[in-house]
């Protein structure tokens, strides 16, 4: 088809949404949400892809997890509920492994009494409470090994866990909360009935989404001598251990697992009664989650496009029989199968392109409009497959109208009324 048809068919298809605005409108809506539907749920897809790689390179790609059963894995067996807890002797022990940079033994407790495990009154200072604190008991070196950030003070010495010292470092949230527009820095907290010296204040930690408070900001750190004063019933050690070079991974994940195994007394035969991970089980664990969801974005998506497609056939059904008698004019005075096909289904294509465009702009206004609660992210690559994806449905669903037309008997079309 020449440049001049190709032109005056879009002209004529546009001419037919015009003058059937109501109609039209209705036909491609099916097109404007499929299409709305899939950029809306990449972009927050994308957004959140975007915050949970951003949340795993700050946690580095040199670090690894110890504990006494995998993460992230499910409800834990019972055979994993009684295995042996990891210990503070298993740290120090790691800490003479070659390539092994800082090694970190925590304990933690919050409150799960409440109603819903949301905690109750944790910490006190200042005359006022911060509720579902977690009081998190650390070695001197947690401040190396989750690359945390100091804001005013200083962070637990190797001296304050010697002498087992009453000083205490709040996170961001919990010295905002305590002693809003004021230094922290000296000020008396209380926590577990006893009376801690704030030395540090940690800066905002990054959360995988944007949007509502990180609960990691809500957070006391304290020598982990003192913690067993405090909460001597906590004795699950969770274990934290950077090393020196990523490439060095395997070699220090085999020297941890000999160590584990020698000195919980692990049988040959016998399987690890200990987990070894990184960071890498939360992408993987976040793949799982997107992948549903993309499974769902698609199929909505689908469904939402068939329905648009089903009306623009329809649509284009009663257009070829309106214009039963124009068809037959134009085929008398020499227009062939192939111009009368064409015609029709560039017309079809015209009126998804159309919608599609619609749905570009709302769904891009949506993500941005979200952006703004919600991590989203517009995709170029998804926008760019949404429109073609409404383009490719004009054309699927648009072949029979057209095809119906371009086979219409001249003689015929020209005696209809």
């Amino acid at each position: 088809m020449r440049m001049g048809d190709f032109k005056e068919t879009v002209t004529m298809a546009l001419g037919t949404l015009r003058a059937n605005k109501m109609r039209s409108g209705l036909t491609i809506l099916g097109i404007v949400i499929g299409v709305m539907t899939v950029i809306t749920i990449s972009s927050v897809v994308n957004g959140l892809n975007s915050g949970v790689e951003g949340l795993v390179q700050s946690l580095g790609s040199n670090v690894l997890f110890i504990y006494r059963f995998p993460a992230f894995t499910g409800r834990p067996t019972t055979e994993m509920l009684t295995r042996k807890q990891l210990t503070y002797d298993d740290a120090l022990a790691m800490r003479l492994l070659p390539h092994v940079v800082a090694v970190s033994p925590a304990l933690q407790y919050t409150d799960n009494t409440a109603p819903g495990r949301s905690g109750v009154t944790a910490i006190k200072g200042g005359g006022k409470n911060m509720q579902s604190t977690i009081l998190t008991g650390v070695s001197d070196e947690e401040k190396d090994v989750s690359d945390l950030d100091m804001l005013d003070g200083r962070f637990i010495d190797e001296n304050d866990q010697e002498r087992a010292a009453r000083v205490v470092v709040l996170g961001y949230d919990t010295a905002d909360q305590l002693f809003p527009g004021q230094s922290a820095i000296g000020r008396e907290v209380e926590a577990a009935g006893m009376m801690f010296t704030v030395v540090g204040v940690l800066d905002k930690q990054k959360q995988a989404f944007g949007g509502g408070k990180n609960p990691q900001d809500n957070q006391a750190y304290f020598p982990v001598t003192t913690f067993h004063y405090m909460h001597p019933e906590e004795l699950d050690y969770w274990i934290t251990l950077k090393y020196d070079d990523p490439k060095n991974r395997l070699t220090v994940v085999d020297e941890l697992t000999e160590l584990l195994r020698r000195r919980r007394k692990v049988l040959n035969e016998k399987p690890d009664n200990f987990a070894i991970f990184g960071t890498d089980v939360i992408t993987r664990l976040w793949d799982e989650i997107t992948g549903g969801l993309f499974l769902l974005m698609f199929s909505l998506s689908c469904v939402a496009l068939i329905v648009g497609g089903v009306g623009v056939m329809n649509i284009m059904l009663v257009s070829v029989t309106e214009r039963t008698r124009e068809i037959g004019v134009r085929k008398a005075i020499g227009a062939t199968k192939k111009t009368i096909l064409t015609q029709f289904t560039l017309e079809a294509i015209t009126l998804c392109a159309v919608g599609g465009v619609i749905g570009v702009v709302l769904g891009s206004g949506i993500a941005l409009a979200v952006n703004h609660w919600f991590p989203a992210l517009l995709s170029p690559l998804w926008v760019a497959t949404a429109f073609a994806s409404s383009c490719a449905i004009g054309l699927i669903f648009g072949i029979y109208p057209a095809w119906k037309a371009a086979n219409l008997d001249p003689i015929e079309a020209l005696r209809y009324e």
